[in-house]
C-alpha cells in the first residue's frame, strides 16, 4: 500500500477543544457547525457572519494576530488571501492545526465531509481538488450507513 502524497486520517476528541473559525461566510460557518457537532468549543472571528451556528461565541470583527491562542485548530474561511495567509502563519508559528479554505498547501489538515450512522463517523476527504468526487463519495458512505441501521 503505497499512501505518500495523501493525508492520514486522524480521529480525535474535540470536546471542549477551543477551535478558532476566521471567517463568516458558509464556509466558515459550516466548518464551525461540524466542529460544534463534535463538541468544540467554537469561536468565530469576522466582521460580519451570516449566521451565527448556536453554541458558537462570535467575535464581530477583523482577526488580529493572537486570536489564535489557546487553540487546538483553526480555520482560515475567508475571502481575503491575506487574512487566510496571516492565520496560517499565527498557526504554523504555535503548532496548531489549521485548515486554510483558498490554500491546500497551507494546510495541516484538511476538513473531511462527514458522514455518521449506526454508531459511526467516516470522514472523507480528496487531495484538496476532487470536490465533487468527494461529495458523490460522501452520499455514498452515508448510504452504507444508514443501510446497517
Amino acid at each position: 500500500m503505497d499512501c505518500m502524497g495523501y493525508r492520514f486520517p486522524l480521529f480525535v476528541d474535540l470536546n471542549g477543544k477551543k477551535a478558532v473559525v476566521v471567517g463568516g461566510g458558509t464556509i466558515a460557518l459550516r466548518r464551525a457547525q461540524v466542529l460544534l457537532a463534535f463538541g468544540a468549543a467554537v469561536t468565530i472571528i469576522a466582521p460580519e457572519c451570516e449566521a451565527v451556528p448556536e453554541g458558537a461565541r462570535f467575535c464581530r470583527r477583523p482577526y488580529q494576530p493572537g486570536d489564535l491562542a489557546g487553540a487546538f485548530l483553526a480555520v482560515a474561511a475567508t475571502d481575503c488571501r491575506e487574512v487566510n495567509r496571516q492565520v496560517w502563519q499565527e498557526a504554523n508559528a504555535a503548532g496548531i492545526f489549521v485548515s486554510v479554505a483558498d490554500r491546500k498547501e497551507e494546510s495541516t489538515f484538511f476538513f473531511p465531509a462527514i458522514c455518521t450512522g449506526s454508531g459511526l463517523v467516516c470522514g472523507v476527504v480528496s487531495q484538496g481538488e476532487e470536490h465533487k468526487k468527494t461529495a458523490v463519495a460522501a452520499r455514498r458512505v452515508r448510504a452504507v450507513l444508514e443501510e446497517l441501521e
